[in-house]
């Protein structure tokens, strides 16, 4: 009995520990104020400013981006198609190659 009573007292101390440093109250609660009501206030639309030098120079850049992107995808297409040949081919060799 000694033993276990050797085993569980440093257990028994350690849980007592632990729940003597937490703190079990819950925060204190936080307080907001109500939203007061207020007359709208007015909004003014800015007014429309015409296309910038800057922004139709960025929208030309993006459609020089495009087609470029375009140009690449269609490069890539073109090589994946060329590539399903070639492994169709070499399906094919396979076959023929256990056939023979």
């Amino acid at each position: 009995m000694s033993t276990m009573a050797r085993i569980f007292s440093p257990l028994l101390i350690l849980v007592v520990l632990l729940i003597a440093s937490t703190n079990g109250q819950s925060p204190e609660p936080i307080i907001v104020q109500a939203a007061t009501q207020t007359s709208p206030a007015t909004t003014t639309k800015a007014p429309i400013t015409p296309v910038s030098d800057s922004t139709s120079a960025a929208i030309k850049t993006l459609q020089q981006m495009k087609a470029a992107n375009d140009e690449i995808l269609s490069k890539q297409k073109a090589a994946l198609e060329r590539l399903d040949e070639l492994q169709q081919a070499a399906d094919q060799l396979k076959i023929f190659a256990k056939r023979g």
